[in-house]
């Protein structure tokens, strides 16, 4: 629910701009910035909220919040009004990368594998983003690709708050063990998962906030229809979520560092074959870039586990993605204008040139023994 909410504007843009009357869906594009900037900066008093009230409670309130805030997106009448409550729909969305992940990895015994099995949900959120609004689009209209989903999602709220037991103890409360850093600082260490992190993001963003449209404009010859792109695209998003599957796979078994590092590669070799291809060929690439920008996502996470006590893990991980997130909202605004002025190749090649600096950050984190060895 999280990232389907967070990308359905992004595939629906260009019937929300014909609606309000612009001629180019990019000069709408601006106007979500505040979701991805306030996606950002709330997972600060999130993750404090997560750690010292209690992550159940803040659960609850994601799900509710988030929902509520899809519904108005969805009455929403000019563009201002849509920026304002996509400002809101992004606020409740920052609760659960510092809340329900550090909920789901406490006491886990293979937190690789877990994480893995989180991001592939979370990705085929966006896969259901591209179908759902795909389909509700061509049969319905723009608004009820919000309200649908808003719905369901508040109706999921009331299922968790019945089934999910209270929490013990909040988390904070607990008594915190000491964590070894790998010879590094943990100011040093967090330094460097931000950075890393704050490149993935805007990549992530880069990505999935234009992949509808660039897969529409390279796809001219084989559709134009939304339901098929929206279809292709979900295919696309499916298979590349598997790789999530692998990576937390692996993360249990192989050094962080060799692993994050042979994704990032990857990232780069994939953008740049991307520039110089159209039709199939391109949503060829189009699956192997982002299964690779997806397989990157569970590695922050995994350093957060690997290496800060349960205790504090909802603020410290709150406190990186307010920077990470906060700062690659300047991706979603930047795409309007460079596909505007340069078109989607120069996108691809901007892409490319930030998983770069990715792998530059990555390369100055210590060696580790994989979380296997380490048990």
């Amino acid at each position: 629910m999280d990232h389907m909410l967070l990308l359905v504007f992004a595939t629906a843009v260009t019937s929300i701009a014909n609606d309000f009357g612009l001629t180019r869906w990019e000069d709408l594009m601006p106007y979500s910035v505040a979701a991805f900037f306030f996606f950002g900066l709330g997972s600060l008093p999130a993750g404090r909220l997560g750690d010292l009230w209690g992550r159940r409670q803040m659960m609850i309130v994601f799900f509710v919040g988030i929902g509520l805030a899809s519904i108005l997106v969805g009455m929403t009448r000019t563009p201002m009004e849509l920026a304002l409550a996509l400002a809101l729909l992004g606020c409740a969305a920052s609760i659960y990368h510092p809340v329900g992940i550090p909920m789901l990895v406490q006491g886990a015994s293979r937190p690789g594998w877990t994480i893995g099995v989180n991001g592939l949900a979370g990705n085929l959120g966006l896969a259901l983003a591209a179908v759902v609004t795909g389909l509700l689009i061509k049969y319905f209209n723009w608004r009820m690709t919000f309200v649908v989903p808003g719905v369901i999602s508040v109706l999921l709220g009331v299922v968790f708050a019945a089934c999910v037991p209270h929490d013990a103890i909040a988390p904070a409360k607990k008594k915190v063990a000491s964590g070894k850093h790998a010879g590094m600082s943990i100011s040093k260490l967090l330094l460097i998962m931000t950075i890393a992190a704050t490149s993935a993001s805007m990549l992530f963003n880069f990505s999935t906030g234009s992949n509808y449209e660039m897969l529409t404009s390279k796809f001219g010859q084989v559709s134009q229809d939304p339901a098929q792109i929206g279809i292709f695209l979900a295919v696309a998003y499916v298979l590349a979520s598997l790789t999530q599957l692998l990576v937390g796979h692996l993360l249990d078994r192989v050094p962080l560092k060799t692993l994050y590092l042979c994704v990032v590669t990857i990232q780069c070799i994939a953008l740049a074959t991307a520039t110089a291809t159209e039709g199939w060929l391109f949503y060829l690439s189009q699956i192997i870039f982002m299964a690779a920008i997806f397989g990157a996502v569970p590695f922050t996470d995994a350093m957060v586990v690997r290496f800060v006590d349960d205790g504090m893990r909802s603020r410290v991980s709150g406190m990186r993605l307010a920077v990470a997130l906060g700062a690659s909202s300047l991706a979603i605004w930047l795409i309007g204008p460079i596909v505007k002025s340069a078109g989607f190749t120069t996108l691809l090649w901007v892409m490319a040139a930030t998983s770069c600096i990715t792998f530059a950050v990555v390369s100055l984190l210590p060696r580790t023994p994989s979380h296997q060895n380490e048990c």
